[in-house]
């Protein structure tokens, strides 16, 4: 094991914290690119890994953030996806028909983590399977992390509630109030000032 790969182990993601630097190959537009997260420097970013191209409900869940990437940008967040495939493979998947398990074209890169480098500094590596676990990361303009979601491969991702996510920190990021439960940006929800007076008002707004 090389040296390199010690520190990788010790090093763990953490919220509030710098989000892992990595330059990869990925698919975009129809073609192979570099992909770095330093280009992203200043906008959102809402990073998701998926076990394998050609599987089941990873299509499912590429193709539904592809439909609202358009709200996520309009939002101000980019959506960058990964798995440990060649991208080779995701170019092969992305032109393959929706209607045959494919992807048909979508609105975002997809990186390819050939080496597992990446998956493993985002701690979603499972050395038993080869391939990483759902995870999923918000990512801040000032490039830290603020978000961090597992789910094991069975059960696919909610994609509104990934926007949800997004505009809620967005919003305390702007406003610096906080967000109840189920709050939605998109139904003007009521939020709450974060000190004893501030949360007395909300709470008396929603408890007549």
């Amino acid at each position: 094991m090389s040296h390199g790969h010690c520190q990788h182990k010790k090093e763990q993601i953490r919220i509030r914290k710098p989000a892992p630097a990595f330059t990869a190959q990925a698919v975009h537009n129809g073609e192979i690119k570099t992909v770095s997260l330093e280009d992203y420097k200043g906008k959102y970013v809402y990073l998701f890994f998926y076990p394998l191209d050609f599987t089941f409900v990873c299509p499912t869940e590429i193709i539904a953030f592809s439909n609202a990437a358009a709200k996520f940008r309009e939002a101000g967040c980019e959506l960058i996806a990964a798995s440990v495939d060649s991208p080779f493979t995701h170019l092969a998947w992305i032109n393959t028909p929706r209607k045959e398990g494919g992807l048909g074209g979508i609105d975002f890169p997809i990186i390819s983590d050939l080496t597992h480098t990446i998956s493993k500094d985002y701690g979603v590596y499972i050395e038993e399977d080869g391939h990483t676990i759902r995870g999923s990361f918000i990512i801040g303009k000032d490039g830290l992390v603020k978000h961090i979601q597992m789910n094991d491969n069975p059960v696919g991702r909610n994609v509104e509630e990934a926007l949800r996510l997004v505009k809620g920190y967005m919003f305390t990021d702007v406003h610096g109030e906080v967000c109840p439960a189920n709050w939605n940006a998109d139904t003007n929800a009521k939020t709450m000032i974060p000190d004893p007076k501030g949360s007395k008002t909300y709470f008396e707004s929603v408890n007549n």
